[in-house]
């Protein structure tokens, strides 16, 4: 009579275990530098959007930061309702220069730069050269 495990209870343990590591790694709190990479993400796609409306009703926008948020002015009143929060609200800008959005096809250089309020983690910059639209990129 020989001892040890079959090959099929091998394989449901393993699967088991991988099941489990991976409901742990769902259920573990979001990461401060994942949270920030998320805001900033958001941010580029809302300059985007707010650049795009700046355009196609050829009036001047400005995106500024303010306590809690930011906010987005010069936006036509038929314009759909941009957010002004952050998601995560450790999300904070350094200083508080404004970006203008339009209403040309092509701005100027701009970028802002996000960080995390009471925490060490990267700071990361959201900007464009005035051709391309927002990326993100992290500061040393």
């Amino acid at each position: 009579m020989s001892r040890g495990f079959t090959l099929i209870e091998l394989v449901v343990v393993i699967t088991i275990i991988a099941l489990g590591t991976a409901l742990a790694a769902l259920a573990l709190p979001d990461t401060g530098g994942t949270a920030l990479a998320r805001d900033a993400d958001r941010l580029a796609a809302l300059l985007e959007s707010a650049r795009a409306q700046s355009r196609a009703a050829g009036v001047p926008v400005r995106w500024r930061p303010t306590a809690g948020g930011f906010v987005f002015d010069g936006l036509p009143a038929t314009a759909p309702r941009l957010p002004e929060r952050w998601l995560d609200a450790q999300t904070a800008v350094a200083g508080n220069a404004p970006l203008l959005l339009g209403p040309d096809p092509v701005i100027g250089a701009q970028a802002v730069v996000l960080y995390r309020a009471n925490a060490g983690q990267p700071r990361l910059r959201v900007g464009t050269d005035g051709l391309h639209p927002f990326s993100v990129e992290t500061l040393p």
